[in-house]
């Protein structure tokens, strides 16, 4: 319907619609009579339409509205029309009138009628509510939707007090996220800087150990290099330590070796069985010649093994026992319990691993020898001690010369106190780090050298060797006997040394052998090796070039061919 009329509405009959109230809603009233012809008015033709005012809202919101007429001057209006109100709406089915009579609600079949107002005088239009917004009505059957437009409607802008509050939230969740993904991104980060550095650890692990030689079938360029080193010339620093047990009597003796090209150290242990010669040629057993004095020891040492040792150490069990508490006692693993000997003052001596010695129990175990035992067992608890001594050993050579010192020990001349503290440091050193090694010179009952002896222990270790020998100089001949004739190597041994050799003996071959044969090693000493053979009344031929069985210059083996001169 065009002109908006409810049809259920039984005022919208009579009344026409006369505007608009500010929501867009429609106004209905009854339209005024017009004037008679010729009537004139104080205002302007535009100005005889009747209007509204709203007064404002009551206390239930709806807007007051007044007539107010603007005609000069005042005429009569038609009845009913002056200053009528609309009736309200039903409230809760209650008569908006003064009455407020209850008037029952019903229902209709299809569609719900407004129940009609009490009579009473016309009011006006239903005032506006903030509060309510009217509902589309529904078409009646057969009919189109009203058609509405936009300037029909009016729409108040409401502020939201809760949208500062909707926006801080907002900004809240947001940097409330920003912060979790930020704490996310720096632990990736973290996680990716750990991997980066391990990575780089275990790389630089392997590389160290690769470089080293340390990685199992592969060759790194240290240990190329050492093994280049190895090969050719080497630099040791060594003495020669005799140890007195001034309480039961006995020697024992060792070899200190610091090999400087290599950075490793090592003991070698020499039993007192080894072979040595004496001033005169003669030749005797090491433990002899240290229980004599010890005077020319040292160089027949050199001579049988083909060293220079530098000097000697005389270390009687007292001392020993200083050496020991000044380094605040030592660990060892003992494989012997070592009983106490009230009458010797020695304390026992417990079995097993890591044992806490002090200077008294470290004497006891180091010249412990069992009954029946063999030499060795001995020794090689003497190597124990004196390794557990030099781990115990300042690594500064000063702070090892002021331990060497307040031993008060009169070391031998050729040994000061600096010198044996500096090499006791170094050594020190090397045991600490693990590049030390304690060996046992194995020799055979008439004291002289096994063929293993010789290679891995001489040659190896101590770098007996006679290849260096300066020309000039007596070459070093060793005599081995392959004959079974004791009196034939007798007089072997004579002619060479009065020929002004260097005598080192050899001992006895596992087997004898029908020929003489005169070896050498060096090329240098082929012309020395032609002389031996002449002094033993051999013909040249005998000489040839081989690895000698004994550490010496030339080397004569001799066979039953020999017959002395």
């Amino acid at each position: 319907m065009n002109d908006r009329q409810d049809p259920y509405d039984p005022y919208a009959q009579e009344q026409q619609l006369i505007g608009y109230d500010p929501y867009g809603r429609p106004v209905y009233g009854q339209v005024p009579a017009q004037p008679a012809p010729g009537q004139q008015y104080e205002q302007g033709y535009e100005q005889q339409q009747y209007g509204y005012d709203l007064q404002g809202y009551d206390s239930q919101g709806y807007g007051q509205q007044a007539y107010y007429p603007q005609q000069q001057p005042q005429q009569p209006a038609a009845p009913g029309y002056g200053q009528q109100e609309y009736p309200q709406a039903p409230d809760y089915g209650y008569d908006t009138q003064q009455s407020r009579q209850w008037i029952p609600q019903q229902t209709a079949p299809e569609a719900p009628a407004p129940a009609p107002a009490a009579p009473g005088p016309a009011a006006g239009p239903e005032p506006a509510r903030a509060d309510r917004v009217p509902e589309p009505r529904r078409p009646e059957d057969g009919q189109s939707a009203p058609d509405y437009r936009t300037e029909q409607f009016a729409f108040i802008d409401q502020p939201d007090e809760d949208s500062e509050d909707v926006i801080d939230w907002l900004k809240f969740t947001e940097s409330r996220t920003e912060r979790r993904e930020e704490a996310r991104r720096r632990g990736r980060n973290r996680v990716v800087a750990l991997i980066v550095v391990l990575a780089l650890f275990v790389v630089g692990g392997a590389g160290y150990l690769w470089y080293a030689g340390k990685l199992p079938f592969l060759d790194g360029p240290g240990q190329k290099k050492d093994a280049a080193a190895a090969s050719g010339p080497q630099k040791r620093d060594m003495i020669v330590v005799h140890l007195h047990n001034t309480k039961k009597g006995g020697t024992s003796t060792a070899l200190l070796v610091d090999n400087v090209t290599t950075k490793k150290g090592a003991t070698v242990l020499l039993p007192n069985a080894l072979g040595v010669a004496k001033d005169d040629g003669t030749g005797t057993a090491l433990g002899k010649a240290v229980e004599e004095g010890g005077v020319g020891v040292k160089d027949s040492l050199d001579s049988v093994l083909g060293t220079h040792i530098g000097g000697t150490w005389r270390l009687d069990t007292p001392f020993l026992e200083n050496l020991v508490e000044l380094v605040g006692g030592i660990e060892a693993d003992t494989d012997v319990a070592v009983p106490a000997d009230d009458a010797a003052k020695i304390p026992a001596v417990g079995q097993g691993p890591k044992q806490h010695l002090s200077g008294a129990m470290a004497v006891a175990y180091a010249t412990y020898r069992g009954q029946g035992e063999p030499e060795a067992k001995q020794l090689d608890r003497f190597g124990k001690v004196l390794y557990a001594v030099l781990r115990k050993v300042p690594g500064d050579a000063k702070s090892a010369t002021v331990t060497v010192e307040s031993m008060g020990q009169i070391l031998d001349p050729s040994l000061n106190a600096q010198a044996l503290g500096a090499l006791l440091a170094r050594l020190g050193e090397r045991a600490k780090e693990g590049a030390y090694r304690t060996d046992v010179l194995a020799v055979k009952p008439d004291g002289t050298l096994t063929d293993d002896a010789n290679k891995n222990v001489v040659k190896e270790v101590l770098g007996g060797s006679f290849t260096a020998a300066q020309a000039g100089t007596a070459p070093r001949v060793g005599l081995k006997d392959a004959t079974g004739d004791e009196k034939t190597q007798v007089a072997a041994k004579a002619a060479l040394l009065n020929g002004g050799y260097t005598f080192v003996d050899g001992g006895k071959a596992d087997k004898t052998q029908p020929a003489t044969q005169i070896t050498y090693q060096d090329d240098a000493q082929r012309p020395k090796a032609v002389e031996v053979a002449k002094t033993l009344g051999l013909p040249e031929s005998v000489v040839k070039k081989g690895e000698n069985a004994v550490n010496a210059d030339v080397v004569v083996t001799l066979g039953k061919d020999y017959k002395p001169s």
